[in-house]
């Protein structure tokens, strides 16, 4: 009855992948090392000259394939399920598609996954506010997951059905993802079954398992700035088992100083299938130490490109996870399907910063905070004594240290009996997720040196400031996300489909300060986010679609113990007190065209559509204009990210090239008086944001292009191209400062299969060497001296993060 997911293909056809524009049209993953974009499944085509269903053949049934009347079908996401036999056949799919496949995160010759995202989706950039590449800020339309504690969160990411933002502030470790077992990743819009933070969409991260990856790899690859990085990776199946394992590991000393790398990742999957049911067991941990840059003063850049500002700057990130996943057809037409998952995540940074504290007026021989009368404090709350010299550059060493435990389950039927003679999609399903955190905090005063390395004293601050600014902080914060959700799409005509459904959030947050009080509190926060959608096949060759959709996000317990203006905190880690906050809720419309051709010199794929989001009480984080370093949470009122997307690809089985556009027009829509560090600021350092203003940090224009050529069937070349446009400085949301400049960065890549095991492959990244950054900030010009000059005073406020110079890199894959 109706159409029914039976066992998935390992083959699939050039047309097939190609219905999708921006994927490469791969072969299924083999031994030899290629890999499919999308999971394709094979499913009982239904009938289509009649209302009656067609007869299902039975399980195990030795018809031949033609009899049974299969075809293939490639499935987009439609909930973060865990397998990769679950979704909507992507015809019927009311939004973009954005996919990005094995083979594609390979081309790049990166562990690093959003290297892939930025280079395949029009939507995508990144961005760099660490000073490390292997933590970005990954940026779709405008909204952005990012490893930063602090940055207002707008996507939801998942990995193998198991949310992967962080408990504390729903920040995004892209580091912690082994990237060489990545299948595919899909970035989802116009669907709230994503749960909370899919304002702009959801990342959907699905795993290889021994069932779709057979054979083994090994990869090593070295060059500039230290790099060495390899991976080994091994898939087989055993009758009805599979298993399947990736070891990973990365070295790169960075092209700027204090900014090494070391990753360590391993991910492992054990599964189980028959022709009715699936169960797999997958777990993965990480060891990940850098050395986080951050933005520079571009006075200091001028004079050395890998220079640094205020060091040490380190973060130690761990993890440890745990998923069961499992899926049963209990009925031709029903499907059971649901996960149970544990995860354990630390993270331990060290961040060497200016500080308010200083020598008091009345008395050089104690320290006072922010102020020459307000006392600073020790642990005991005595004023402290002063031990430094006269001439002695005080700063501070922050430290954090943040312990989540998070648990979840997840279920889910899907049904596919016709309704009114007509194919049927429906999809039921709840989720639960609960984290604990532990979120600790220090601050040890000491001296700047004149190459910017704080020194401690091994002296630490308690709570200072008037009213208190600083202080440790212990925090115990717990985390309840509830969700029950349900789509439909249902077929009007062969042609004609429509999806709607909805998802139910409910969030509850609980503080408990283990110091004091002042970070209590108890929050909750609940919303109904609907959807409605539709396509329609024109022709063969050519699909409309349209889709309205609702999404919300819930305050993280990082901003709600920083939200009080009077009482900022250093960095988003020294949290002072606990406001209410209102959840943002995003509505977006978007639509477009999409479809492909066959040509004589290959498969051309394109799409191209348009979005509107628009945010109530959207977040932002306000920097103080009195404390450096420090700041808060606040909504901010409505802001709107429109634009438009555009892409083509052309394959065929010797090239394979493709070019996108995206615009993305990101604006606040009502009138604020902004705390600013900008050199615009007024007196009081604040500036008035009128309605149309740009929302700083978001290029409104990005261009994509690359190629990849077959010279011989074993050697290929090709090259890469990204065009990203000018962005406003984070901290000019009145847009009166001269913009960040666009930039431009070409990169190419080589390689050699030697016989059918050794593959030796080079890569040139920013080949003209073109010096730009990615990033720009205001920073408090005389809090340290210009030691460069003399010890004179900065002159130029903008701080940027610097991009890599031209690297070469080569390596050497060999496949079993």
């Amino acid at each position: 009855m109706g159409w029914h997911m039976g066992v998935r293909v390992l083959s699939i056809g050039t047309i097939s992948i190609c219905l999708v524009p921006a994927l490469d049209c791969a072969q299924a993953q083999t031994a030899s090392g290629g890999s499919e974009v999308l999971p394709a499944i094979e499913v009982v085509a239904p009938p289509t000259t009649s209302t009656r269903p067609a007869a299902r053949p039975a399980r195990g049934s030795t018809a031949p394939r033609a009899t049974q009347n299969v075809r293939r079908v490639l499935v987009y996401p439609t909930a973060p399920t865990p397998t990769a036999r679950s979704g909507m056949d992507v015809d019927k799919v009311p939004a973009a598609i954005n996919a990005v496949g094995a083979a594609q995160i390979a081309r790049t010759d990166s562990l690093n996954v959003a290297v892939a995202l930025q280079q395949q989706i029009p939507g995508v950039v990144l961005s760099d506010t660490t000073g490390n590449p292997f933590m970005p800020d990954v940026q779709f339309r405008g909204f952005v997951a990012s490893p930063v504690s602090g940055t207002p969160q707008g996507l939801a990411v998942y990995q193998n059905g198991m949310r992967i933002n962080e408990a504390f502030g729903d920040t995004v470790h892209w580091d912690l993802i082994p990237t060489a077992a990545i299948r595919s990743v899909t970035i989802v819009t116009n669907n709230p079954a994503f749960g909370l933070n899919a304002l702009g969409g959801a990342v959907n991260v699905l795993m290889k398992d021994g069932f779709n990856y057979k054979g083994a790899e090994i990869n090593t690859m070295g060059g500039s700035f230290g790099r060495i990085q390899s991976s080994a990776q091994y898939g087989q199946q055993f009758g009805n088992w599979s298993v399947y394992g990736a070891l990973e590991g990365v070295r790169d000393n960075g092209y700027r100083n204090f900014s090494e790398s070391a990753i360590r990742r391993f991910y492992g999957d054990v599964g189980y299938r028959t022709d009715s049911s699936e169960f797999h067991l997958n777990v993965g941990v990480a060891k990940n130490n850098f050395g986080a840059a951050a933005a520079v003063p571009v006075e200091l850049l001028q004079k050395y490109w890998g220079a640094t500002y205020t060091t040490p700057q380190t973060t130690d990130n761990r993890v440890a996870y745990a998923n069961l996943t499992g899926k049963v057809e209990v009925t031709p037409t029903w499907t059971l399907e649901g996960s149970a998952r544990v995860r354990a995540f630390r993270q331990k940074t060290v961040d060497g910063n200016p500080t308010e504290t200083e020598p008091c007026g009345a008395d050089p021989a104690l320290l006072c905070f922010n102020d020459d009368t307000s006392p600073a404090n020790g642990l005991n709350g005595v004023q402290l004594a002063n031990p430094f010299p006269a001439d002695a550059v005080l700063g501070q060493i922050d430290r954090t240290s943040t312990r989540s435990t998070t648990t979840g389950a997840t279920l889910q039927a899907t049904n596919t009996d016709q309704l009114f003679g007509h194919n049927n999609q429906f999809m039921v399903g709840t989720s639960f997720d609960s984290g604990v955190t532990r979120f600790g905090a220090s601050a040890e005063l000491g001296t700047i040196g004149s190459n910017y390395v704080v020194n401690g004293s091994g002296i630490f601050l308690g709570p200072s400031g008037s009213p208190i600014s600083i202080g440790p902080v212990s925090l115990r914060a717990t985390n309840r996300y509830t969700g029950i959700y349900a789509l439909d799409t249902f077929d009007v005509t062969d042609a004609f489909s429509i999806s709607g459904g909805g998802r139910f959030n409910h969030a509850n947050i609980v503080l408990q300060d283990l110091i004091g009080t002042d970070l209590n509190g108890n929050h909750t926060f609940s919303r109904f986010n609907p959807m409605i959608g539709g396509t329609y096949k024109i022709t063969p060759e050519l699909t409309a679609y349209a889709g309205y959709s609702e999404a919300n996000r819930a305050p993280t317990p990082l901003e709600l113990a920083c939200a009080d203006p009077a009482r900022p905190c250093i960095a988003a880690a020294f949290l002072i007190a606990d406001p209410p906050l209102k959840q943002v809720v995003s509505r977006t419309i978007e639509a477009g065209f999409r479809g492909t051709r066959e040509l004589n010199i290959g498969t051309l794929g394109w799409k191209v559509g348009a979005f509107r989001a628009t945010n109530a009480d959207d977040i932002l984080a306000i920097p103080s204009p009195e404390l450096q370093g420090f700041g808060y949470f606040q909504n901010v009122g409505r802001t709107r990210r429109q634009g438009i997307e555009a892409q083509v690809n052309l394959t065929s089985k010797t090239l394979q090239l493709y070019a996108s556009y995206a615009l993305v027009d990101a604006r606040f829509l009502d009138p604020l008086t902004l705390d600013s560090n900008s050199p615009f600021a007024d007196a009081d350092g604040k500036i008035q944001v009128l309605p149309g203003n740009r929302i700083p940090a978001i290029p409104r224009n990005r261009f994509k292009v690359g190629v990849d050529y077959s010279i011989t069937d074993a050697f290929k070349v090709g090259g890469d191209a990204l065009f990203v446009g000018s962005q406003y400085f984070v901290g000019d949301e009145s847009n009166q400062a001269a913009r960040l400049p666009g930039y431009s960065v070409f990169n190419l890549h080589t390689s050699y299969q030697i016989n059918k095991t050794f593959q030796i492959y080079g890569r040139v990244d920013n080949v003209f060497d073109n010096r730009y950054s990615v990033y720009g900030t205001f920073f408090e010009r005389d809090d340290i001296p210009n030691f460069t000059n003399g010890g004179a005073e900065f002159t130029d406020a903008r701080s940027v993060s610097p991009a890599r110079p031209r690297a070469f890199y080569a390596g050497l894959k060999a496949t079993f």
